[in-house]
């Protein structure tokens, strides 16, 4: 009676671990097909000297302070205005506004994108979709393949502009943050941040 216990004992502990090895094996499977349906992509900019600035600002310094082979470390300098290659506008930037972008939660950080394919328009205008395809909190991403000209002249004096009524609806739809492959969505009179700032929707400039 006893073996024929111990017996047992064995089976089930055998399909115990069969069943904890299936559940391991199966949660595994489930994290891989979950990171393939993820995508990840650094759309920013290289900082580094002799980099494209907007004009009238001053240029990026990246300077070596301390060599290894001569002072045991590496040490570097960087010296830039907050504007050059990829970054992020926040309200401060053109209104009476004492937050410092460091001070808001992460979460307006974070969020689901609205992907606009606008290639090849000089004003961004809405769009009869844009009422379904931008949702509340959304973060919308201009594709506007204007940054093939970073570097050049035009990139900054002739890019693309976004209409107010688009701006209008960006507002309405109260969504976090507006990214572009450009330098601004204005020119000159800076209404387009204007308006957005005044709804504390932040900029997000000079994707790639």
């Amino acid at each position: 009676e006893m073996i024929r216990r111990i017996e047992l004992n064995n089976i089930l502990n055998n399909q115990v671990n069969n069943l904890m090895g299936f559940e391991k094996k199966y949660n595994e499977i489930k994290e891989i097909e979950k990171a393939k349906t993820q995508f990840f992509a650094n759309l920013s900019h290289e900082i580094k000297n002799n980099m494209p600035v907007y004009p009238g600002d001053i240029d990026v310094n990246l300077t070596k302070e301390k060599d290894f082979n001569k002072d045991g470390y590496n040490m570097y300098s960087l010296y830039t205005e907050m504007h050059a290659g990829t970054h992020i506008d926040s309200p401060l930037h053109m209104k009476d506004n004492k937050k410092f972008i460091s001070e808001y939660p992460i979460e307006k950080f974070i969020g689901n994108v609205a992907l606009l394919d606008v290639r090849g328009e000089k004003i961004i205008e809405l769009k009869d979709e844009y009422y379904k395809n931008i949702k509340e909190n959304d973060i919308v991403i201009l594709f506007t393949g204007w940054d093939n000209f970073y570097g050049k002249e035009e990139y900054y004096t002739k890019h693309p502009i976004v209409s107010m009524e688009l701006a209008e609806l960006l507002i309405k739809k109260k969504v976090k943050m507006v990214g572009m492959d450009m330098p601004s969505p204005d020119r000159n009179n800076y209404e387009i941040h204007n308006a957005l700032f005044e709804n504390d929707i932040f900029l997000l400039e000079n994707l790639t």
